[in-house]
């Protein structure tokens, strides 16, 4: 049958003759079984943990074949009688499994009509390959007395993601148990910025301090009817304040991470990078997103979008280490950093180009390690194995990147925020390169992007230390 025709038509019940026939064949993919328990509620591990299947072979009879059942929906309201159906009733009988990767024929075949209230009785049968039946049953419709034709949109584009590509769900999962992460939250004077830390305290996340002016702090709490008697507040006078008394009690040794609140992100690191009382180390600092791009089929690093406005190559060799050594930390593997620039061609005239250039001799002369890296590559064929491909780019890394390196902070901020604003992407970040890590969030992120971004510096810390 073509399920792509611009006009389905119907059979009304007068047209209908006993004997009557329709098939529709598909395959089932695992796509398909998550899609189904999405959509049913559910989450029975016959139907979506293959080991424990095996196991359960009721289940896996009943809740495939459930799947498989619903074709017989598709046939009758989509081709016999087709549009103006009304499903009465079904019966079924469940035989035999349907595994992943089978071949599913459904038919159904008129065999009685009842005249004065036209319903048609169908039997309903779906075959595996071998022409095993695997379910077995009836259907009574009310079958349409007028023809229609019915000009079917195409179906809407749908995509299941797995937990390891949902950053979000696997980041959870990761950090469930761990000793939460004692944090000095920084001027959380805002909703924002105080229920994010609240909430990740409350998903066992952080043991958060928070540093900043107390009688703001308990107004934004009080308006927003957020319990703070299980929390500890530094009162300081103001922001300023409050960025160098969190960096002092990361040199006491009394907090691990900082979080920023309500203050912007150069006031919060001129304490950090003080010389004398600050947080530097060997190593540039620099910020990383971790994405969740809705079209991507994993999770993807971003640096440097939030710290470093416009990096020397030696500062971009420590934002790309940092990077590397933040998504192996996680136990992500060997990630493809793609190095971005306006074009893929080495061009003296776009510096950046250059960087891109010597950044991967440096990696090839061990300067840089942990990484496959490529460059210059322009945005598309970094993300895009189609665009990669029509530009004859030969690369592990182009079209799969992993890691994203932006030429400077305009470029990145503006990167984060188009794919923020006009995908819904979603983004967790932390500032690496520090003595602790630092949870460095927009001040217009919600609740929850602070939350993750909690999660993410708490598995890096602790997975580190180990």
């Amino acid at each position: 049958m073509n399920t792509t025709q611009a006009c389905i038509k119907n059979k009304t019940y007068d047209e209908i003759r006993i004997g009557d026939s329709a098939t529709l064949t598909r395959t089932l993919t695992k796509q398909d079984i998550q899609l189904f328990a999405l959509v049913t509620g559910d989450m029975n591990p016959a139907h979506l943990d293959e080991a424990y299947a095996k196991t359960d072979i009721f289940h896996r009879i009943v809740g495939h074949g459930m799947w498989t059942g619903s074709m017989f929906s598709a046939l009758l309201g989509m081709y016999l009688p087709g549009p103006g159906t009304i499903y009465l009733s079904q019966t079924l009988r469940f035989l035999k499994p349907v595994d992943v990767g089978q071949t599913i024929t459904a038919s159904v075949r008129a065999v009685k009509k009842d005249d004065k209230k036209h319903h048609i009785t169908f039997e309903t049968l779906c075959a595996n390959e071998k022409g095993e039946h695997v379910l077995e049953g009836e259907a009574v419709v009310l079958a349409p007395t007028e023809k229609i034709c019915w000009n079917a949109a195409p179906p809407p584009e749908v995509q299941v993601k797995t937990s390891e590509h949902n950053y979000e769900q696997w980041l959870m999962g990761k950090v469930r148990g761990m000793k939460p992460l004692k944090t000095a939250v920084v001027h959380p004077v805002d909703i924002f910025s105080l229920s994010g830390a609240i909430e990740a305290a409350q998903r066992g996340i952080i043991d958060p301090v928070l540093v900043g002016p107390e009688h703001k702090i308990r107004k934004v709490a009080e308006d927003a009817h957020i319990d703070l008697d299980d929390y500890t507040i530094f009162s300081t006078p103001h922001s300023h304040a409050a960025a160098f008394s969190a960096v002092e009690m990361v040199l006491q040794g009394k907090v691990e991470a900082l979080m920023k609140g309500k203050l912007s992100t150069e006031e919060l690191l001129e304490a950090v990078v003080n010389p004398e009382h600050g947080l530097r180390t060997g190593r540039r600092m620099s910020h990383v997103f971790v994405l969740d791009v809705p079209s991507y089929p994993k999770p993807l690093f971003l640096t440097d979008a939030a710290v470093n406005i416009k990096p020397t190559l030696m500062e971009k060799k420590d934002i790309v280490q940092n990077a590397i050594d933040l998504f192996q930390t996680l136990g992500l593997g060997t990630p493809k950093v793609a190095i971005l620039s306006a074009v893929e061609m080495v061009n003296e005239k776009i510096p950046s180009t250059l960087d891109a250039t010597a950044l991967c001799k440096m990696a090839e002369r061990g300067q840089i390690t942990g990484g496959v890296l490529d460059g210059p590559l322009a945005f598309d064929n970094a993300i895009s194995r189609e665009s990669a491909a029509i530009k004859g780019i030969k690369s592990e890394v182009a079209g799969d990147a992993d890691i994203l390196v932006v030429p400077d902070i305009e470029s990145g901020n503006m990167l984060y925020k188009e794919l923020r604003y006009f995908s819904g992407v979603q983004g967790a970040g932390i500032v690496l390169g520090a003595k602790v890590p630092i949870i460095l969030t927009s001040r217009s992120s919600d609740a929850e992007n602070r939350v993750v971004s909690a999660a993410l510096a708490l598995l890096y810390a602790r997975t580190k230390k180990a």
